[in-house]
């Protein structure tokens, strides 16, 4: 079979991270979140911390252009162009789950891509971000809020598409089912999504 990649885009707090693990683990494929950080940092000489600060800052603004007069690009789109770059190295050199940073977008030229969104209601989210991201912010509902804001207006202005829109992707979920369950459904739906492929019927 050729390689291929599932891209997972997610409500802050939906879990999406957790289920993109499992997933990797279940299909035996090569999991990415928070290594392509340090790959973007090789590829643009930035240092990790830099591009953590960056990551889901669009090119606007003063402080998102600092040294821009040194710099051919504005310093946000150096830091999305590293990170494109990595994906797009890390799905050809072999079938992985890769999770966030405009994946689904990046790879949109990639017949082997399964384009996952997931989703959750408000109490699941708290829940999550409560129990096992361990973040103890006091207004939880608005502190996700602010985070699933960013990452919008991210999506939005590099890929001139909607985040969070279903056409953007094959798959939308909500992970209030868990984490275990979610990943069993995105299996099964992997697996019957890459079946015409193998046969030689590229959709």
């Amino acid at each position: 079979m050729d390689c291929f990649a599932v891209t997972i885009a997610r409500e802050y707090g939906s879990g999406g991270r957790l289920i993109g693990r499992k997933l990797a683990e279940d299909l035996g494929v090569d999991f990415y979140d928070k290594e392509i950080i340090a790959l973007a940092s090789e590829e643009s000489g930035f240092h990790v911390d830099f591009i953590q600060t960056m990551e889901q800052k669009k090119a606007s603004g003063f402080f998102y252009n600092l040294f821009m007069h040194t710099q051919e690009l504005p310093i946000p789109e150096q830091v999305f162009l590293a990170q494109s770059n990595v994906i797009k190295s890390l799905a050809k050199k072999g079938s992985c789950v890769i999770i966030g940073r405009c994946a689904d977008y990046v790879l949109s030229e990639m017949a082997n891509c399964v384009r996952v969104f997931v989703y959750a209601d408000i109490e699941t989210r708290i829940r999550t971000v409560r129990d096992e991201y361990h973040e103890g912010h006091g207004d939880l509902k608005e502190y996700i809020r602010k985070q699933d804001k960013c990452r919008a207006a991210y999506y939005d202005f590099f890929t001139q598409k909607k985040w969070g829109i279903a056409q953007n992707y094959n798959l939308c979920i909500d992970s209030g089912i868990g984490i275990q369950a979610s990943a069993r459904v995105l299996k099964d739906y992997v697996l019957e999504f890459l079946k015409p492929k193998q046969a030689g019927g590229a959709i």
